[in-house]
């Protein structure tokens, strides 16, 4: 089934096998590779079987892939024919293969056909291409023994009859495609194919697991997420298999209730979509099962021999899944496909994945042993960044490795042997990345060697490259050093505190590793060596050194004028989202979500008038609201604006909603981010106050990955050194005054400003909020405070238009945060499209750069 259109196994059969007459015509031959460049739908499952019926084996080509990769794709695989539609023939890099239509090949159903047997178990099924660490996807070979044996073994465990009905959501281009389409066509059972924009989001998924039925579906975590965020409330019919990554605690914890069985799916593409299996039954238990038939699993210590019960080794898979091999890569191959160390004749596959046995038998995946890190959430490939850096023309040779920076946790850093003697300046470097690179794949810092550090056995060894803080590291080329007092205490500041041996005056603060908490503890610096309190907010316009010494002396008073609208992210022609600071008063709070929206959406930011220490901080949100939209009006004189607030700022735009409203000015979105209404919260005491905090950010520990504890946890404990334990306590200063619990001096990038603080939370206790005639977009955590029980947070009666309120997979206090913060970036996105596809509105202008 695909949306409206069904088909029997008769004509599945029929059409397949009529197709496959087709190929043959144009030259597919037993052994032939064939792409398959379809969108998902009923002719890509008919394209597939009909490759198979001719013969050959399919290599899928996935039309969102970027040219480039698919050209790679179609050379390395030397295929004969690309299956295809008149519609993405121009999508097509040039190639030497002939060109397949299916909207252009005729043929009578009606007459009947058979087709000689034409492949046996030995011969190939399908390639398909994964990243490689040197820049260039390969080609793993799969026979039909080893998916026919997976097929089998899924279908007796984790089970699959004749009933049932299966949601196939991933892309062919993932080899766990093929279990979703295959396993109920060799059943009998049905499967439902959903068209790839609906695969991709949440409330249109829920909607057809729903109407569809569904019995079993198979997804990687981000898919459930997905499904969670949209506001799935799950199914008691519905079997959850669930891989590709590991398995969160956390999110077996939601989904157990959600479903009558949930499965962990283990195994790489090398040995046939998967290679363990197990149900999980509660998130306290979690791990990759036992292995499915005819497979062996070994780990083996490095001298390949196996390790005791609790001891961790490598993870070796043998049986009848493993490929031939890589497609075209003996060399590859043979370093992973190993000779079997205990049978005659038999082969291991190297997965690079530690491990250890549990006493019981069931196997404890423990992740990678390779390269592979992660740097504040972000899984990188170290050798994709290698790759890229060796393709600069003046780079002979380029290792990259991580590094502890202190309280700036841990950081990349690469390590250059220049070409010509002349090494480029990590601007260079940087720029050069960055055409290829998200920004989190850009090191940190560039270490220049005259020749990489060595093992007996030719391998470079990491472990002997020097520290970046060590005296070993000497400036890059095009380094500017200090050229005046203020510039040289202000980079010895920025040293001290990014755990550097020295910082170029045009060194970006963010290019360097930079983020929230380091911003903190920077501008914490300047005020306590150099006597300067600077907001946060400055960095987004005085990133370096050379620019944030222009804007201010420090003997006399700031030379910028102060603003209250900064820049966070000015590029993009898309409508502006204006951003309101939440109780701490900064904006840097929003850095995260604004990368992770895209460089469309421009994003500006009003922060707290008085953050200065010049200026009279604002007492009233209604007071705040007619300032901000004063400077509002003189940047964008016209609406439609889009505006938006985390906790207290969520009132205050709120507020400048309803005055525009008064004046017929179009509000296009009001986005509330974990912002209550005041006027209808209860009152917590203060251990409950607490107990619940405690109970939040013990959840939020338990969804980290132990590399990133060490920030958040510093993170809170700046908060409570800066003077806002009472927050966490739960008094509003002095006078032991019982308040709510505030969001904003717990998110990442809000300077302790007890003055400050305790004025706008005054502030917001004494608002109350009256009716707004427009529409309202509340981002909420799925868990929040017993005081506001109330799913719309209390706004439900106030708001006249529609109020659409998003669960997030959060707790209060990570909204904003990495990790966190992709789920809020991901779910606002949406929304901002939405209203750009239905509206069509004329292109904002973005506002001139504001002074701070």
């Amino acid at each position: 089934m695909f949306e409206a259109e069904e088909l029997t196994y008769n004509q599945l059969n029929r059409r397949a096998s009529h197709l496959a007459v087709r190929l043959q015509e144009q030259g597919v031959s037993p052994g032939d590779l064939v792409g398959i460049f379809l969108d998902r739908s009923p002719d890509m499952v008919i394209a597939l079987l009909a490759v198979w019926m001719a013969g050959g084996a399919y290599v899928p080509l996935d039309p969102a892939f970027p040219s480039e990769r698919l050209g790679m794709m179609i050379e390395d695989s030397t295929m004969r024919l690309i299956v295809t539609s008149a519609g993405l023939v121009a999508s097509l890099p040039p190639n030497n293969a002939a060109i397949a239509c299916l909207d252009k090949l005729t043929s009578d159903l009606s007459s009947p056909i058979s087709l000689p047997a034409s492949s046996g178990p030995n011969d190939l099924a399908y390639v398909i291409f994964t990243s490689g660490s040197t820049g260039r996807p390969k080609g793993v070979e799969i026979t039909h023994q080893a998916l026919a044996n997976c097929l089998h073994s899924m279908r007796q465990e984790p089970g699959l009859s004749t009933r049932d009905i299966l949601l196939a959501v991933t892309t062919l281009s993932f080899d766990i495609a093929g279990l979703e389409l295959l396993l109920p066509l060799t059943t009998g059972a049905k499967v439902v194919v959903v068209p790839r924009e609906v695969a991709v989001d949440g409330s249109q998924l829920v909607e057809l697991l729903e109407d569809a039925e569904v019995t079993i579906m198979q997804a990687t975590p981000a898919t459930w997420r997905l499904l969670l965020a949209a506001g799935w409330k799950g199914s008691s019919h519905l079997k959850i298999l669930c891989g590709g990554e590991p398995l969160p605690p956390e999110l077996a914890r939601e989904l157990l209730p959600r479903c009558a069985e949930l499965w962990n799916m283990y195994g790489p593409t090398e040995t046939t979509i998967w290679s363990t299996c197990t149900r999980i039954r509660s998130e306290k238990e979690i791990h990759i099962g036992r292995p499915i038939d005819n497979t062996e699993i070994y780990i083996l210590d490095r001298h390949f021999q196996p390790v005791p019960i609790g001891v961790t080794g490598e993870l070796l898979i043998g049986g009848d899944g493993l490929a031939r091999g890589y497609l075209n890569r003996p060399e590859l191959t043979a370093e992973k496909f190993i000779p079997h160390p205990f049978k005659t004749g038999a082969r291991l596959y190297r997965t690079g994945d530690l491990a250890k046995y549990r006493p019981d038998g069931n196997i404890v995946c423990l992740g990678r042993m390779d390269f592979q890190v992660k740097i504040r959430g972000y899984r990188i490939e170290l050798g994709e960044i290698e790759a890229v850096l060796s393709r600069h023309p003046e780079v002979a040779h380029a290792v990259v490795s991580v590094y502890d920076a202190g309280q700036g946790g841990q950081q990349l850093a690469a390590y250059i042997v220049q070409r010509k003697g002349v090494i480029p300046s990590s601007d260079v470097l940087r720029q050069h990345l960055r055409q290829e690179l998200p920004d989190y794949m850009v090191p940190t810092v560039f270490v220049p060697l005259e020749q990489l550090p060595l093992t007996p056995n030719g391998k470079v060894d990491r472990k002997a490259l020097p520290s970046p803080t060590s005296d070993q590291v000497t400036p890059l080329a095009g380094q500017v050093a200090p050229r005046n007092e203020t510039e040289a205490k202000l980079a010895a500041i920025l040293a001290q505190v990014l755990g550097l041996e020295r910082v170029g005056v045009t060194d970006d603060f963010f290019a360097l590793g930079g983020h929230s908490l380091l911003a903190v503890k920077f501008f914490t610096e300047i005020e306590r060596q150099i006597g300067r309190k600077l907001p946060l907010a400055m960095l987004f316009r005085a990133a370096t050194i050379e620019k944030l010494a222009q804007a201010f002396d420090i003997t006399k008073e700031p030379a910028c004028k102060w603003s209250s609208l900064v820049a966070i992210q000015p590029q993009g022609k898309k409508p502006v989202l204006y951003c309101v600071h939440g109780a701490g008063g900064n904006i840097l709070l929003y850095r995260d979500l604004a990368a992770k929206l895209g460089k469309d959406y421009p994003m500006f930011g009003f922060q707290s008038k008085g953050l200065d220490g010049h200026s009279d901080p604002l007492g009233t949100i209604e007071a705040m609201a007619a300032y901000y939209l004063d400077e509002l009006k003189r940047s964008q004189p016209k609406g439609p604006y889009y505006l938006a607030g985390y906790c207290l700022g969520g009132m205050v735009a709120y507020q400048m909603a309803r005055l525009l409203h008064q004046v017929d000015d179009e509000v296009a979105l009001l986005a509330l981010f974990d912002t209550y209404n005041p006027a209808e919260a209860g009152k917590i005491s203060r251990a409950s106050a607490l107990w619940q905090r405690a109970k939040f950010h013990a959840s939020n520990l338990r969804r980290l990955p132990l590399r990133e504890l060490r920030s958040y946890l510093a993170e809170k404990l700046r908060v409570a050194k800066e003077g806002e334990l009472t927050n966490l306590l739960g008094f509003d200063g002095p006078s032991g005054k019982e308040k709510f619990p505030s969001n904003g001096s717990s998110a990442n990038g809000s300077v302790g400003d007890p003055h400050l603080q305790q004025i706008n939370d005054r502030a917001t206790e004494l608002f109350q909020p009256e009716p707004y005639s427009g529409s309202v977009v509340l981002f909420k955590p799925q868990v929040n405070y017993s005081f506001m029980s109330d799913p719309n947070m209390g706004w439900g009666k106030l708001v006249m238009g529609n109020l659409d309120v998003v669960e997030l997979p959060v707790n209060p206090h990570a909204m904003l945060v990495e990790p966190f913060v992709k789920h809020l970036a991901e779910a606002l996105r949406k929304r901002l499209d939405q209203i750009q596809t239905l509206s069509r509105q004329r292109p904002a202008t973005s506002p001139a750069s504001s002074e701070q």
